[in-house]
């Protein structure tokens, strides 16, 4: 069985100083940037994890580039998982290291169903600017990254142009601070596909928190969503009752997702034992 995660604000989270102090031994550190602590994840998770690992294939998929992966050691570097996926599944890394044929395929891929980059920019250049937008990047030659001033965004113009993005092939996230614009065919799906096949695993379970975990959520074959991010707010507005939720919202949401897994695998298993020996 494969479990499939999202890293930020789903395993991993940022916390204020204060709350920090006050999580004490409860919290470890999962990241550094200069020195400095830039998330943490619940120290009961990082426990189950290490167990999970010896009974499922754990596969990291994140937004994040390929660096920003690596650098949060407690996975990339204590954990070592065989496979992650990152920048939004346009790279897969096997045992650290990228999977070119992976990396080739997403590029003819985006060529032949996504308008060419510098058209997709000009789109951004005309409605992004400086009176809301902080800072931009071009990801891994792949997908765009915005950090914003949320309240400053300008929400129906921004509206009207992730349509315009939409028919050109491109999908547009806003998550906190970021807008985020991917090529479609850039996704987290179609990588834990790639890796299903590969590893010849029979199940999915898949955790994530924003919209750009949704089409990974749909294709597992469980899941479950911590009480926070898009895929929450989402579901308050439209109530589908589509999707699992924890009890707990914020870096705690990872425990009950864990121990989520943890059931499923057992559950999993022993009807798998039942089935052939019968």
């Amino acid at each position: 069985m494969i479990f499939a995660s999202d890293l930020d604000q789903t395993l991993i989270y940022s916390q204020p100083l204060e709350r920090a102090e006050e999580l004490g031994n409860r919290i470890i550190t999962a990241e550094l940037i200069d020195g400095k602590v830039r998330s943490y994840m619940s120290s009961s998770s990082y426990q189950l994890l290490q167990k999970l690992m010896t009974e499922l294939i754990f596969i990291p998929v994140t937004t994040r580039t390929m660096q920003q992966y690596n650098r949060i050691h407690l996975i990339s570097q204590m954990l070592k998982p065989t496979y992650a996926i990152t920048s939004n599944g346009g790279n897969i890394l096997i045992d650290g290291h990228p999977d070119l044929e992976w990396q080739a395929s997403i590029v003819a891929r985006v060529s032949e169903s996504s308008e060419h980059v510098q058209d997709v920019r000009k789109l951004l250049d005309r409605v992004l600017n400086q009176e809301w937008v902080i800072s931009s990047s071009y990801c891994d030659e792949l997908f765009f990254s915005h950090i914003i001033d949320r309240a400053k965004m300008p929400l129906e113009e921004v509206t009207q142009m992730s349509e315009e993005l939409q028919r050109m092939g491109w999908s547009t996230s806003i998550q906190g601070r970021k807008v985020y614009v991917v090529p479609q065919v850039v996704n987290k799906r179609d990588a834990v596909q790639h890796l299903k096949q590969l590893t010849e695993e029979r199940q999915v379970i898949a955790s994530g928190d924003s919209l750009l975990d949704q089409i990974l959520i749909d294709f597992a074959d469980f899941s479950i969503v911590p009480r926070h991010g898009e895929l929450f707010r989402q579901e308050q507005l439209q109530s589908t009752g589509n999707y699992s939720f924890t009890e707990e919202s914020g870096i705690f949401a990872t425990d009950e997702i864990l121990k989520y897994v943890e059931s499923v695998n057992i559950e999993q298993t022993n009807l798998f034992v039942i089935k052939e020996s019968s």
